[in-house]
């Protein structure tokens, strides 16, 4: 919302003829409040790499686990019609920055275990708005914990195109990775589980690029809509989770784990 000024007069005289205008300020441009919006993994890789085409069947699915990601977007999931439709793992968005929380989270975190699936929480990053460890504290503090139940997946951070603004959100690439570090070091402090890294290839190599590896500690779940997962962020060799489609059978995003039910268990087992 612009801020409203009173207009002001001015008064020409042109000869025997007067003309009164009225001069109103431009309004001013307000930040948004990081609370304002509810950005969900891969909103912002959808817009700026494209959706993809709508694939007839799951690519790769041989020896593979599907599943979803959801955030308010979703409102109240039907988990029983999801379960039905063969999901078995779920992501759910639980916080943004230090200023958001899902309003649908207890819906979507429980209802998903209470259905049967192994499932985790989200943190959407905003590195410009402030540092790693508090953000991290905040997802901790608000849904982002781990228990070693076999069913509850490390608490995942999404890293992807500022929606605000500058793409890496001012940061060079060894600000990036210092930032990403402070998180996954303070989540870890305070759940004993390093983060679950979300991204998308372009973007992770155009805004962290060699700063820092972490695929000795965070399974990557990465975002590439397409029939073909193509190249891996830089420090990674293989993918935990693919999410391969923005929409399809299941509600939120399509995701794919790679491995069998088993090694899925030994995911959330730590």
């Amino acid at each position: 919302m612009g801020t409203h000024t009173r207009p002001r007069t001015l008064i020409t005289r042109l000869g025997a003829l007067t003309i009164t205008l009225a001069i109103v300020p431009a309004p001013v441009a307000q930040a948004r409040p990081e609370g304002s919006a509810d950005h969900f993994a891969g909103s912002q890789i959808a817009k700026h790499e494209g959706r993809g085409r709508a694939a007839p069947h799951r690519p790769g699915s041989e020896g593979t686990v599907p599943g979803m990601d959801v955030s308010s977007h979703q409102g109240d999931v039907d988990w029983a019609k999801a379960w039905s439709d063969g999901a078995r793992f779920a992501y759910v968005k639980a916080t943004e920055g230090t200023g958001y929380r899902n309003p649908n989270f207890a819906q979507q975190y429980n209802g998903s275990y209470d259905i049967g699936m192994i499932r985790g929480a989200y943190h959407f990053a905003l590195p410009d708005r402030s540092d790693g460890a508090a953000q991290a504290d905040f997802f901790a503090a608000n849904g982002g914990g781990w228990s070693r139940d076999g069913r509850t997946l490390p608490g995942a951070v999404d890293l992807e195109y500022n929606p605000y603004g500058d793409t890496c959100y001012g940061l060079s690439q060894d600000e990036m990775g210092a930032w990403v570090r402070a998180f996954s070091d303070r989540l870890f402090q305070r759940t004993g589980r390093h983060p679950t890294v979300y991204t998308s290839t372009s973007w992770w190599n155009r805004c962290v690029g060699e700063a820092d590896r972490f695929g000795d500690t965070s399974p990557l779940w990465v975002a590439h809509y397409a029939d073909v997962l193509g190249p891996l962020p830089h420090g990674w060799d293989y993918e935990t989770i693919w999410q391969w489609q923005a929409a399809g059978l299941f509600p939120g995003d399509q995701n794919l784990f790679n491995g069998d039910a088993e090694q899925l268990l030994r995911i959330a087992l730590g």
